[in-house]
């Protein structure tokens, strides 16, 4: 066996504005077979041949005339059938938001909030953030107690967990401006599978009937998503079992008919402030009423031939992104190759780093200054560099967030849409957890979010995604909670190249930024870079939770001989849903094999 090679030379300022090394690289052990490209299909070389980077070999679905990939195969046709009525990306885009509340509870939703990316077949970009809201009500030490610990799960389920919803907002202001097809066109598919019902996927039974308790202990006396009228009953759903929602589909009725109105007002509104009363939660219908979604300057920035197009605060997700991709820039991971011991171990440290700056600086712009310039600049990272070294993995305990002069001190779903005109939009959106709090509005039929957890309930106290937070995201009446979530465009000489995008708590940022690489460093389609399978640093905890099969042994052993702690995931990594312009000007979508995730092009 040959031994490692560990030269180290002198550093390069290499033009993005900070230290990489021409051969410092303890180039990847010569042991470490990583992986090759033959006719589109990846293996480790020398090692096992059945034992491929894949979570499976699904491919991508093709269109020429247009894509949707989403999380449900319901919603991911209404998509299409919108399209195929005349309808441009945007309003398929809402057309799937709606679709989602009905056939995907668990995130998709009305009652929950979530950004918008988009760009239009002109090269002109809009970011929309219809994030939720604290209560007018809400303070900042809400969840402590009289001695400053936090109340466990007060944050996380019941009323009290609830932000003000802007999804509904969010997709009138969007159609609004730059919808083609009327408003009541988009939103009677929804409609039509709330209220005619439709078949339920393995996934969705299953999903139900693990929450059967927590809906009769949260919400007494109701029968919202349960197989059975009679509470108590042990009866559990089943694939292909219709689902009727007549409630939620009256509640659609009201806002087809009446727009914004139809939920933040009137019926809706009572409801849904009825319901909080009930159980002792904070938002009233003035809170409603006053919840407004907000335009905001697209973040980009270059990545080689590359602009990324990308969310900025509330989301940290767009200045995440930006960080790691940057902090990669300057190495040759394309050499390297995927997931060699190097490649991995430069990732690793980028998003080590990403994620204390998250917690010291990131939160809702409209309440605390965000140095998003700084955060993103060549000098700024430079410095985050400086304490890299190849010979052991960084301490995280030794990790704070930067300085900068001047300053003081993940249940979600996403889809992806292009029309045949080249429109496109990139959605994510979230009820936070899992059916958000858990809580369903009586009469109205919909899930709440649990969106107040995604606050720092107190400085240094991790939230339930183990995410830890500062002063810039407390808690406070009428500002945005920050979120991880990163729906992502990226250009191609001046042309549409990509939309991306991934649910997943605080393991989004990571997700996208491997499956993107995965595209343009590593040279897999669409499908294949959402098939490959995934690994995860956020700072703190200080360990990379990685998908079973993303390392090889040879790589596994050489990070944790410099000190990197593993750990083998039993479940899995992102839920992509993604789009690739191919060079024939055709389109590739492809959809996560983790689960139930469809695309559909025609």
């Amino acid at each position: 066996m040959k031994q490692r090679i560990t030269s180290y030379s002198t550093c390069l300022l290499l033009t993005v504005g900070f230290l990489a090394c021409k051969t410092q690289s303890p180039s990847t052990t010569s042991t470490d077979k990583g992986v090759t490209q033959s006719q589109g299909v990846y293996q480790y070389r020398d090692e096992d041949p059945t034992v491929k980077p894949f979570f499976s070999d699904r491919v991508g679905v093709i269109g020429r005339n247009g894509m949707v990939a989403s999380a449900h195969p319901e919603a991911s046709q209404v998509g299409l059938t919108i399209l195929k009525a005349g309808g441009n990306a945007v309003d398929a885009a809402v057309a799937v938001q709606f679709a989602l509340a009905v056939v995907y509870p668990g995130a998709g939703n009305i009652g929950g909030g979530g950004f918008m990316v988009y760009r239009d077949n002109a090269g002109k970009a809009y970011t929309l953030d219809y994030r939720e809201k604290a209560p007018g009500r809400a303070s900042q030490n809400m969840y402590l107690d009289s001695i400053g610990n936090v109340r466990p799960g007060l944050s996380i389920s019941g009323h009290l967990a609830s932000g003000v919803p802007g999804s509904v907002d969010g997709m009138v202001e969007a159609h609004k401006r730059f919808g083609k097809l009327t408003w009541a066109q988009v939103l009677q598919p929804a409609i039509d599978l709330a209220t005619k019902g439709f078949a339920l996927t393995e996934r969705d039974a299953l999903g139900l009937n693990r929450i059967k308790n927590d809906l009769n202990t949260i919400n007494p006396g109701k029968t919202y998503f349960l197989r059975s009228t009679v509470p108590t009953d042990t009866v559990t759903w089943h694939k292909g079992e219709l689902m009727v929602q007549t409630d939620l589909g009256k509640t659609l009725q009201r806002i087809q008919t009446q727009g914004r109105a139809g939920f933040y007002e009137g019926e809706t509104a009572r409801l849904l402030a009825q319901e909080m009363v009930q159980g002792k939660g904070l938002i009233t219908e003035e809170d409603l009423k006053n919840y407004h979604a907000v335009w905001r300057d697209p973040l980009q920035a270059k990545y080689k031939e590359y602009n990324v197009i990308t969310m900025p605060p509330t989301s940290s997700g767009g200045v995440a992104l930006l960080q790691m991709m940057r902090f990669t820039e300057p190495f040759p991971l394309r050499k390297w190759g995927w997931n060699r011991d190097s490649t991995v171990q430069v990732m690793i440290e980028a998003e080590r780093r990403v994620y204390a700056d998250r917690a010291k600086f990131l939160g809702d712009p409209d309440f605390v200054k965000v140095p998003v310039a700084q955060l993103i600049s060549p000098d700024y990272l430079r410095t985050r560099w400086t304490d890299f070294s190849w010979a052991k993995a960084t301490d995280s305990r030794n990790v704070k967030g930067g300085n900068i002069p001047g300053y003081e001190s993940l249940e979600t779903t996403h889809f992806s849409v292009v029309d045949k005109d080249g429109n496109a939009v990139s959605i994510t959106t979230t009820l936070n957890g899992g059916y958000g709090s858990r809580v369903v509005v009586g009469g109205a039929g919909f899930f709440m979010n649990n969106e107040m957890d995604d606050f720092s309930v107190k400085p240094g106290t991790p939230n339930m995604y183990g995410l830890v937070g500062n002063h810039a995201n407390a808690i406070a009446p009428n500002k945005r909670m920050l979120s991880s979530m990163t729906p992502t465009i990226l250009e191609k000489d001046g042309k549409l190249f990509m939309v991306v995008g991934t649910p997943g708590g605080s393991t989004i940022m990571t997700s996208v930024y491997q499956t993107i690489l995965n595209v343009v460093e590593h040279g897999m389609t669409m499908q294949q870079a959402v098939n490959a399978l995934k690994f995860h640093h956020q700072w703190l905890p200080d360990k990379t939770i990685f998908e079973n099969g993303a390392f090889s042994e040879a790589t596994t052993q050489a990070l944790q001989n410099r000190g990197y702690i593993l750990e083998k995931l039993t479940n899995t990594l992102g839920r992509m849903d993604c789009v690739l312009i191919r060079p024939d000007g055709t389109y590739e979508g492809a959809s996560d094999p983790r689960a139930d995730n469809t695309a559909r092009g025609y």
